[in-house]
């Protein structure tokens, strides 16, 4: 079933203080959502960004959440819960990224650690806290979790990361077989998987053939328009639906012959990440 739009809906995003997740957040607004309720590690521009969106017709929570910490998890979702009920609309949205090394090269375990709980593992953990609630309801609800097109084909120098969004996108898409499985269809899941965005995360980063670094606004308008039409899974840009069917199709070193002359490989080689 089609969402036309989220007014009236109680919106939850994660890693919501800038990037991608700000701009979910502002859409939510925009579009009337009753509730918004805003989960970020980094308090200050969290409050800021509450700020900014206060005044605007939506009631607007905020709550510093270390979406690592399973702990933490369930006692800010439990806050959640008292102050707004449940949660029509999730957006698993944080997530971090580390790179320009090879796995054998990796100085500290708890990046590895780190990695997988926040881009694998806290979605998983914070989907559980509503996604019950969803299901018992018999309201449209949605679940819209942000892959990664690492999750679609293996790269270099990012093999942690790639692990932690191939374990996302395996599950997410599971849970909509699921629900589709069980005969929940109010509640729809929805995957994007994106290339590079140019939200400061992937900087030194590079595009491959023709597959330029995407404009975090047009990811979003894309993402949210899915997400309300209930379309599993959302791949950004075409050349990366392209990589991941020929890399189906091809032998294992033709694969990655292909992917390397096309750029793929080499992506990463001179990641710096986001400036502190």
């Amino acid at each position: 079933m089609k969402l036309d739009t989220v007014a009236g809906k109680r919106v939850l995003v994660t890693g919501a203080a800038m990037g991608l997740g700000k701009l979910f957040a502002e859409r939510a607004v925009r579009e009337g959502a009753a509730a918004v309720v805003l989960w970020d590690i980094n308090e200050a521009v969290l409050k800021e960004t509450a700020a900014e969106l206060a005044g605007r017709g939506s009631a607007v929570h905020h709550h510093v959440v270390d979406v690592a910490s399973p702990e933490a998890i369930t006692e800010a979702a439990a806050s959640v819960r008292e102050q707004v009920g449940g949660i029509d609309i999730l957006v698993n949205n944080a997530g971090i990224v580390r790179g320009n090394s090879y796995f054998w090269e990796t100085g500290d375990r708890a990046d590895i650690d780190k990695t997988m709980a926040i881009n694998s593992l806290a979605p998983m953990y914070v989907t559980l806290e509503f996604l019950p609630a969803m299901v018992a309801g018999a309201t449209e609800a949605r679940v819209l979790t942000i892959a990664s097109s690492a999750g679609l084909v293996s790269n270099p120098r990012m093999s942690v990361y790639a692990a932690s969004k191939w374990a996302a996108l395996g599950w997410s898409d599971s849970v909509r077989i699921e629900l589709e499985q069980a005969g929940h269809e109010h509640v729809k899941v929805t995957t994007v998987c994106p290339t590079y965005i140019n939200t400061g995360m992937f900087e030194g980063a590079k595009g491959f053939l023709f597959t330029p670094i995407l404009e975090q606004d047009k990811v979003v308008d894309t993402s949210w328009r899915e997400m309300k039409n209930g379309t599993p899974l959302v791949v950004l840009p075409w050349t990366s639906r392209l990589n991941k069917a020929i890399s189906g199709l091809l032998p294992i070193k033709l694969r990655d012959l292909f992917l390397d002359t096309v750029g793929v490989y080499h992506s990463m080689d001179q990641f710096t990440g986001r400036k502190k």
